[in-house]
C-alpha cells in the first residue's frame, strides 16, 4: 500500500478539520510596519507553514551540500595515491601477510 499517499491524505484531512473548526475565528496580525485586521486563524497557520518551509528548504539543502562535500574530497584523495600507507606499499598480485593475535 502506498504509505506516502495515506500519510498525505491524513495530514490533509487534519488540515481541513482545522480549517472547518476555525472558519469563524479571526485575529489581528501586526507585522510592525502594517496591521491586518480580522484575518481568519487558518490563513495565519497556512502562511506560517509556508514561510517555515521556504526558510527550511535552503538550510536543509546547504547542510546536504556541506555533508556531501567532504565525502567527495576523501574519494578524490584516495584515487590520487598521494599517501603511502601499508595497503598501497604492497605490489599487486603478492599476498599480504597478516598476524592473528587471537583478539576478536
Amino acid at each position: 500500500m502506498p504509505w506516502r499517499l495515506v500519510q498525505f491524505i491524513l495530514i490533509f484531512a487534519v488540515f481541513l478539520l482545522f480549517v472547518m473548526f476555525n472558519l469563524e475565528n479571526r485575529s489581528d496580525i501586526n507585522l510592525g510596519f502594517t496591521r491586518f485586521e480580522n484575518v481568519p486563524v487558518f490563513i495565519t497557520a497556512f502562511f506560517s507553514f509556508i514561510l517555515g518551509t521556504v526558510i527550511t528548504i535552503p538550510l536543509a539543502f546547504g547542510l546536504w551540500l556541506k555533508k556531501r562535500k567532504p565525502d567527495g574530497q576523501k574519494k578524490k584523495g584516495r584515487q590520487s595515491g598521494g599517501s603511502a600507507n601499508a595497503s598501497s606499499a604492497v605490489p599487486e598480485g603478492k599476498p599480504v601477510e597478516t598476524k592473528d593475535y587471537g583478539i576478536d
